[in-house]
């Protein structure tokens, strides 16, 4: 086989060491030395001046884990570095050594049999940061939000029945007295705001509970986090719009789709970046996301039609505005999503519109374009024919005889 790199290295990265192993071709010769450093900074440098006395030009590692990004920082500035996903440089089974596994990702890297995957530039990975560090938060103010519920249904107390968000205005204010020491159910029920459409008498047969000092102390405690963790995400947000400060219309942009937020916004571009030359096409990157059916065929036969794995964090946030997009009335999304509901049902149907959402932001960032929606007859009017012969199958099923004649 040919040899792209003829001096590179293959680094087989740990917690506490790197293996290091460097190949060097001169001729028909092939030399490789191995040595093993530890992961402190100083040792790292140790690593990259090696590197550099050998005369490197690539260099090739696993991303196991985080322990890949300390490895990368110091020396992305001296190398061609190339992060290789660990499933896809898996070595045949056998003999498997620390050192074997370098040698192995070094020979790889050697005939240009890696790719690379994505690692955004130093802004994107900050910002990447904070806004999976902000998902996290917000899962956990609902843990806290369902085990105050729990505790609601312990003192015998149906407020979740009535009021759809227990941390709302009149059920934090509610939670509140009950901590306080309120037991008159009347003083309980005069809390209610406008717009809880349960009546005063229903909030005081929902209140007649047995609320003991028990259930006031756990109230307390879950509340004084979710208070703590709401200040969090407000300081996340705070700084998440200082990083996005220079790429204003970039969110400007995306928030233009149908169901796409300010805060999905700020995902997808956390997670793709602002430089869509970054994915061959929108297809690699729906592909790239996990928002696409698995290869997964033998013998003619499709075995399975599962998505295949991806993002997981921007899967989950453009599932979720998928799902506000296909409630949007007259639009082209919603139109598709019910297009697929009535044959591959409603979770199978928000996943196209989440890959479709999906590549009209790559176009829209890679062209510095507005989302523009095509109408819910656009897929209709895209291919008539194709229409025609769908609804005319349709009205044979219904036991129809249809004839198709062109109007005048």
């Amino acid at each position: 086989m040919d040899v792209d790199y003829p001096r590179c290295a293959g680094l087989d990265v740990h917690k506490d060491t790197v293996v290091a192993c460097v190949r060097i071709v001169e001729g028909r010769q092939v030399q490789q030395e191995v040595r093993t450093f530890r992961t402190t900074t100083k040792e790292l440098l140790r690593l990259s001046d090696w590197l550099a006395e050998l005369g490197c030009t690539h260099v090739a590692m696993e991303s196991t884990g985080v322990f890949w990004k300390p490895v990368w920082h110091v020396l992305e500035d001296s190398f061609e570095l190339v992060l290789a996903n660990a499933g896809a440089i898996r070595n045949l089974p056998g003999r498997k050594t620390d050192v074997n596994d370098a040698m192995w990702i070094a020979d790889l890297l050697a005939h240009g049999l890696i790719r690379g995957s994505f690692v955004p530039s130093r802004p994107v990975q900050e910002l990447r940061d904070l806004t999976r560090t902000r998902t996290q938060l917000v899962r956990e103010i609902s843990r806290h939000t369902q085990r105050i519920q729990k505790t609601l249904e312990d003192a015998n107390l149906k407020l979740t029945g009535l009021i759809t968000d227990v941390l709302g205005v009149t059920g934090r204010a509610i939670l509140d007295a009950l901590i306080a020491g309120e037991t008159d159910l009347d003083a309980l029920a005069g809390l209610r705001r406008r717009g809880i459409k349960a009546s005063h008498e229903e909030l005081v047969e929902a209140l007649r509970g047995s609320v003991r000092d028990h259930h006031r102390f756990l109230l307390q405690v879950h509340l004084r986090q979710i208070d703590t963790l709401q200040q969090a995400v407000r300081d996340l947000e705070g700084r998440m719009e200082t990083l996005l400060e220079p790429f204003r219309p970039q969110v400007d942009l995306l928030t233009t789709i149908p169901g796409v937020s300010v805060t999905t916004a700020r995902v997808v571009l956390a997670e793709i970046g602002f430089d869509m030359a970054q994915f061959a096409s929108a297809g690699h990157l729906v592909s790239w996301v996990g928002l696409c059916p698995r290869s997964d065929e033998s013998a003619g036969k499709r075995r399975s039609n599962r998505l295949r794995p991806g993002n997981t964090w921007l899967k989950s946030a453009l599932v979720q505005a998928a799902w506000a997009a296909s409630r949007k009335k007259d639009s082209a999304l919603r139109a598709q999503y019910l297009r697929l509901k009535s044959r591959r049902g409603p979770k199978k149907a928000v996943v196209a519109v989440a890959a479709s959402m999906l590549t009209a932001a790559y176009f829209m960032l890679q062209r510095s374009l507005p989302y523009t929606d095509l109408g819910p007859s656009h897929l209709d009017t895209r291919d008539p024919q194709k229409t025609a012969q769908r609804l005319v199958r349709r009205l044979r099923d219904l036991g129809f005889e249809v004839e198709l004649r062109h109007a005048a």
